[in-house]
């Protein structure tokens, strides 16, 4: 057991309400009488927690006060799709916890770990201004509270597990959605990925998460996880936000360069020509994927008929049509359910570069971007 019992009795019979629930895991807890120097953002009321136990003596307050708590987890380097979760976080909680942690159990052998970018001081300016924006709009419910920046011990007690498909650790693993399609190209993410979230969601205890429609297989796997674990969670899903070119925002658009930059919407166009075909009626997995395959084929020609100084390379990991719910592969999607487009692409990196081109951040490696659209069902006519 983690927590001794506290002093309340019920029936065998009787169920414990959430909110005893909750009493009882704050109130056996001993460190949580000792209150902690505060620390927050400058200019800001909100509050910096890197200590669980600090953070839980919060997050007791807020029970007590009946605030409700939304958590929007994020790996730092924010962009404007994070701050549209915190700011549908801040219209539906009283308080809106922003996590930020890159964790390295999602990040495979070799993957960029080392490379993720880490802006801790540009990070708290956004969410200082976002508060302020939100301070200023009367129609928000509440606010950002707190920002929890965990270290990897706070997170992984009993040390950091390996980051080895096999590697040894306490992992939480979700199959099979959690092995196809970005599971199948990076064995680890899922299994990072619902580790963490399992323990952001036991640290911080919210009423409320909040994750983006770009990592789409991500929210797949994260609703199955609070489902299957029972846990008193809702997750609301935000849209995914793009540039005005239609790439989707990402933490790692900033390894791209100018070059790389301007042909990054490839997959977004291969996906756009497959959903122009669902537009028209087509359901078949060939009238759907075969135009958007045919769409990035040729995108690379137009590519590899420029200049090596010129050019920019790519591959295509996968394009999908998948199952709403499960991710699993379609040959015909069912209009009253819809379907799930999804790709992957690498951008390779640029082998012939001009003196003092911009290549990105960290000289411009390889960079996958992902990217989804959302096949809406559509009412089937009884006539």
């Amino acid at each position: 057991m983690l927590f001794r019992p506290t002093k309340i009795f019920l029936s065998s019979s009787t169920a414990l309400p959430p909110v005893l629930r909750l009493l009882r895991l704050f109130s056996t807890q001993p460190t949580l009488k000792q209150r902690a120097p505060g620390t927050t953002i400058p200019s800001t009321s909100i509050k910096i927690f890197s200590e669980i136990p600090a953070l839980r003596q919060w997050r007791r307050k807020q029970l007590f006060d009946h605030r409700s708590v939304g958590l929007v987890p994020t790996m730092g380097a924010l962009h404007e799709g994070h701050l549209s979760l915190i700011r549908m976080a801040a219209a539906e909680n009283s308080a809106v916890v922003v996590s930020i942690y890159v964790n390295p159990t999602q990040f495979g052998v070799h993957e960029d770990l080392d490379k993720y970018p880490k802006t801790w001081e540009a990070d708290c300016r956004m969410l200082r201004d976002l508060d302020r924006e939100l301070a200023s709009d009367g129609g928000n419910m509440g606010k950002i509270a707190a920002v929890f920046a965990p270290t990897t011990g706070t997170m992984y007690p009993s040390g950091r597990p390996t980051q080895e498909v096999n590697g040894h650790g306490s992992f939480v693993t979700i199959t099979p959605v959690g092995s196809l399609l970005e599971g199948a190209s990076r064995p680890t993410f899922f299994r990072g990925v619902a580790t963490v979230c399992m323990k952001l969601f036991n640290i911080v205890m919210p009423e409320r998460v909040y994750f983006g429609q770009k990592d789409v297989q991500q929210t797949v796997v994260v609703k199955k996880m609070v489902k299957d674990f029972c846990m008193d969670i809702q997750v609301c899903i935000g849209d995914t936000i793009r540039e005005p070119d239609g790439l989707a925002m990402s933490s790692r658009n900033v390894y791209l360069g100018q070059r790389r930059r301007r042909v990054a919407t490839v997959l977004r166009k291969a996906l756009c020509v497959a959903e122009a075909a669902y537009t028209r009626g087509c359901r078949t997995r060939d009238e759907l994927l075969g135009p958007a395959n045919a769409m990035a084929r040729l995108l690379l020609l137009e590519q590899l008929q420029l200049g090596h100084k010129e050019r920019v390379e790519f591959e295509v990991d996968y394009i999908s049509l998948a199952d709403p719910e499960t991710m699993e592969e379609l040959e015909n999607v069912d209009a009253t359910r819809g379907a799930i487009l999804s790709g992957a692409v690498r951008m390779l990196p640029i082998t012939a570069a001009e003196e003092g081109e911009d290549l990105g951040v960290s000289g411009g490696p390889m960079v996958r971007l992902i990217d989804n659209i959302i096949l809406k069902p559509v009412a089937v006519s009884d006539g």
